[in-house]
């Protein structure tokens, strides 16, 4: 018990500090008060500094009294686990959390089991466990999953109330064990069905193949995600490429939900030249921490960055110092806006606190939170890389009119089977291009998305999305390495 009095007082003096920080960011100084006050006459008074000590007493006090005088008899442990989690979910954070000791230690070891799960990056915004970005080639990636996607429900049961880690732990399993994922998914009306077959997630984050361009060899660099390895891996896979004499390169960060900041700091060192710090790193009090590379000039090719919605955090960190110190162009979709800074600390007992203790800025002075980073070059991928999995209750027929309809039909025009519309109408020319793709397909040509049929769609438009001739986006990032 005194263990957990202790980390309770290590987590009020955190918080009361990020909570500074936090109402600089999103409040004004009247609204900052707010939490203090009881009525409206309070709110016009002019109140005295918060005194920790008497804070402290009131808080011991509350803990006393509900101990020794609440109707039923109450667990002191849970008491103080209440009143640590409800600090930290005042911050309206969705990055930063508490996790008690059980948690904690459950969350550690599914961690530390092979890496078996879908592989995808979540948060919780606006009390939503969300999608921040599926890994490549993950479970997840494959299925279907999507950025942005909300996660209402695993396995048929709501993941309402639960905290993030909570949720997370429920859609974690052992590699084979299938989940059922219910997705509110923007622009889609009904809740999608996802079933996801969980599977090893590989270790590896770094990718590179050289690539020939109009005559030129250009080197692809794909991370993955920024982990522990990625920075010394980056370096030895770059290094390998300039063995090879590329004459471009391509720094591929789409879906890549972030990871550690030291790992993309050693990354920009290798390629960003000296003279504007690649990131700043503002505190509380508005100080500024400069990470700068000493490369004293840039390389000898041109350099070009691939970023999507999927890119978040230190992706994001990576595609501004591209942007704005490099002086590189970026090529794609506009990143996720995640532009803070988050540490996990260890309250001594077991349990800790990820929080939030600052936020980054860019090479420009740039805060891209919530509104992320757009590309020098707009490139939308074709229109069935973005379409959503298909859940055949019963099949889709002539005169139906649905989202299923539309995303079927998108898939059918992706893969050369015309049908005329994707507006979601299900007319006699959509009824003819499932016939023809049934038929070349070996399937009975009913002219109805059964389950067979939306089975052999969606598993045609996989293959088409994986084909990197059909991705637009590195095709045009390619070109443009191969420019210069």
């Amino acid at each position: 018990m005194k263990r957990k009095v202790v980390a309770l007082l290590m987590v009020l003096s955190l918080v009361i500090g990020a909570g500074g920080m936090y109402g600089y960011m999103h409040w004004s100084n009247k609204d900052q008060s707010l939490g203090n006050a009881g009525s409206v006459s309070d709110m016009k008074s002019t109140k005295a500094p918060v005194n920790q000590e008497q804070e402290f007493a009131k808080l011991q006090k509350t803990f006393e009294l509900i101990s020794s005088r609440y109707y039923q008899k109450v667990d002191s442990e849970k008491l103080l686990e209440g009143a640590i989690d409800g600090m930290v979910k005042t911050l309206k954070d969705p990055y930063s959390v508490y996790m008690d000791e059980d948690t904690a230690s459950q969350f550690t070891q599914s961690l530390d089991s092979s890496f078996e799960g879908i592989g995808t990056e979540v948060s919780m915004v606006d009390g939503k466990v969300t999608v921040i970005a599926p890994f490549k080639d993950s479970p997840a990636e494959r299925s279907g999953v999507k950025p942005n996607d909300q996660i209402i429900t695993v396995d048929g049961k709501s993941l309402e109330g639960l905290d993030l880690y909570e949720a997370v732990l429920k859609i974690r399993g052992k590699k084979g064990s299938t989940v059922t994922l219910g997705i509110k998914r923007t622009g889609v009306n009904d809740t999608l069905k996802i079933d996801v077959k969980r599977d090893t997630i590989p270790i590896e984050t770094v990718y590179s193949n050289v690539q020939k361009v109009n005559g030129k060899k250009i080197g692809v660099l794909n991370i993955t995600s920024f982990s522990e390895n990625t920075g010394n891996d980056f370096k030895e896979r770059l290094s390998q490429l300039e063995s090879k004499e590329i004459q471009g390169l391509v720094i591929d960060v789409r879906g890549n939900p972030g990871g550690y900041l030291n790992a993309v700091d050693s990354m920009l060192k290798e390629i960003i030249p000296a003279g504007k710090p690649f990131v700043q790193i503002e505190n509380r009090q508005g100080g500024k921490e400069r990470y700068a590379s000493q490369l004293k000039e840039k390389k000898d090719y041109p350099i070009v960055g691939l970023v999507d919605g999927g890119s978040a955090s230190a992706s994001e960190i990576m595609a501004a110092a591209l942007k704005e110190a490099g002086g590189y162009p970026l090529v794609g979709e506009k990143t996720f806006g995640k532009g803070t800074v988050q540490q996990t600390i260890d309250l001594g007992d077991g349990s800790n606190v990820k929080l939030t203790l600052a936020k980054w800025l860019t090479p420009d002075g740039n805060w891209i939170h919530k509104k992320g980073i757009k590309p020098n070059y707009a490139v939308k991928q074709p229109a069935y890389f973005y379409t959503s999995p298909l859940t055949i209750d019963k099949p889709l027929v002539y005169d139906m009119n649905s989202e299923q309809v539309k995303n079927a039909q998108k898939m059918l025009q992706g893969l050369g089977f015309d049908p005329g519309r994707t507006d979601g109408y299900f007319d006699e020319k959509t009824q003819m291009a499932v016939t023809a793709f049934q038929k070349a397909n070996k399937l009975s040509p009913s002219g109805k998305v059964d389950q067979k049929t939306a089975g052999k769609l969606e598993s045609k438009i996989i293959t088409e999305i994986r084909n990197k001739k059909n991705d637009v986006q590195l095709q045009t990032a390619l070109e443009m390495a191969a420019e210069k």
